[in-house]
């Protein structure tokens, strides 16, 4: 199964898009994650909010790879599609995810745990 189906990437571009004009300013847009990534084998986590319109390679999200220090960053797609967990397992799409709330929530609460509770 690919990472992302065409409407998930679809969703990431058109935010990426939206947040292109004001990436940086007062009127960043706070999303609710798109989709949510997870290592079944690993404790790895990512949210992703949105893709960059210019490389849609590059996602950008709150990433935790399980080591107790969630942070909003960037990561490439390609790259998270050879990750492999302790046993071998390859990276999943959480078919079942909804968010509950927006990106800065989800930072909040990561950071008051260590760690991304979705």
């Amino acid at each position: 199964m690919a990472l992302l189906d065409p409407t998930t990437l679809a969703q990431l571009l058109a935010n990426g898009e939206r947040q292109q004009s004001v990436r940086g300013t007062p009127q960043e847009i706070d999303f609710h994650p798109v989709v949510k990534l997870f290592t079944p084998d690993a404790g790895a986590t990512w949210l992703l909010t949105e893709v960059e319109p210019d490389d849609p390679d590059i996602a950008f999200g709150l990433c935790d790879l399980g080591l107790g220090y969630p942070e909003l960053g960037s990561v490439r797609i390609s790259d998270l599609e050879k990750v492999r967990g302790r046993l071998g397992l390859p990276v999943e799409r959480d078919l079942h995810f909804r968010a509950s709330s927006t990106l800065r929530e989800y930072v909040a609460a990561a950071r008051r745990c260590g760690r991304i509770k979705a």
